[in-house]
């Protein structure tokens, strides 16, 4: 792998049992746990990711929360962490069944999804290919491919492409294409008319 294809990390970046695909950008101030990123995703700085797969060509956006953990609001008397972390406390062992439940609630993100500035991804989520993410919408529900969602909770507002075009685009599963390919073709990524005629 070559040094421009390495992950670039920024400042203040933890990273625990991840996976980084070539050509990822991690900006500052993030976590992410238990993490797979494919090729050419980028954080956009002050970011949480748990437990997820995120796909190829992934833009995520400043302040967005992944998977974020839940309080017991309804299982315990306490809400607080304590009852979970209480190795923080000195109270005690981590309730490891309590972090096990929230690996289990795993998010799966497809290839060229965008999430917009300070969005929240709910555990258990899945965010369809091409899909866009309002920015501040709280994601409780899976997201179909190539739609718009916005808003608390966030609802479908809209399509990217109609049906036609959708099904070429997955067809042609341009996300994978070699990088020569890309470089080759980045004129045409920038002129959709021009992209679905000669390759869609």
């Amino acid at each position: 792998m070559s040094l421009l294809a390495q992950p670039k990390i920024g400042k203040d970046v933890t990273l625990n049992r991840c996976q980084l695909g070539q050509y990822v950008h991690l900006a500052d101030d993030a976590i992410l746990e238990e993490v797979e990123m494919g090729d050419y995703s980028y954080t956009a700085g002050h970011n949480q990711i748990f437990y997820a797969t995120i796909g190829k060509f992934v833009s995520i956006a400043t302040y967005v929360r992944i998977n974020p953990g839940n309080h017991p609001t309804y299982q315990r008397i306490a809400q607080h962490h304590f009852t979970y972390r209480a190795s923080d406390y000195g109270l005690g062992e981590d309730d490891e069944a309590f972090f096990d439940w929230r690996r289990e609630q795993h998010v799966t993100i497809g290839h060229d999804v965008w999430i917009g500035h300070n969005a929240v991804i709910m555990p258990g989520v899945s965010i369809g290919n091409g899909a866009v993410v309002g920015s501040a919408a709280v994601v409780t529900k899976d997201v179909e491919p190539y739609s718009l969602v916005a808003g608390v909770a966030a609802k479908k507002i809209g399509m990217r492409f109609d049906d036609n075009l959708i099904e070429r685009i997955e067809r042609s599963q341009w996300w994978h294409w070699e990088r020569e390919v890309l470089q080759e073709r980045l004129a045409d990524f920038r002129d959709i008319d021009s992209f679905v005629a000669k390759y869609l």
